[in-house]
């Protein structure tokens, strides 16, 4: 893994995250009747998800904050568990809760990384 695979990786999570951002603007009530937003939320989460678990030990030890682990582990319940349904309530927690603090590390490693 070279520190430009990890930035293509970092700048595509970003991508993500803006992304899901858009598609989740109207709110919670909008996301929860709306297929085709459910649907787009949870392909980016997804392959959003698949990103991180590319990007190097190295970087990923330079953020601590964020629980790698449990983001492979999210990606894997969006992958394997669709036809057991996804709770839809924990999606929508993770883009609320999990996503900005994910955005702001991000961010921060890739300005570290341009120093």
């Amino acid at each position: 893994m070279t520190v430009h695979d990890d930035r293509v990786y970092l700048t595509y999570i970003l991508d993500c995250v803006d992304r899901i951002r858009d598609y989740t603007h109207n709110g919670k009530a909008v996301f929860m009747e709306s297929l085709l937003v459910q649907d787009a939320v949870l392909r980016r989460l997804q392959t959003m998800a698949e990103s991180t678990q590319r990007l190097s030990d190295g970087l990923k030890a330079q953020a601590p904050e964020v629980d790698w682990r449990a983001l492979s582990g999210f990606r894997n319940v969006l992958v394997h568990d669709y036809l057991g349904g996804i709770d839809l309530e924990q999606v929508w927690d993770a883009v609320v809760l999990y996503l900005p603090g994910l955005e702001a590390a991000v961010r921060k490693l890739i300005e570290d990384g341009e120093s």
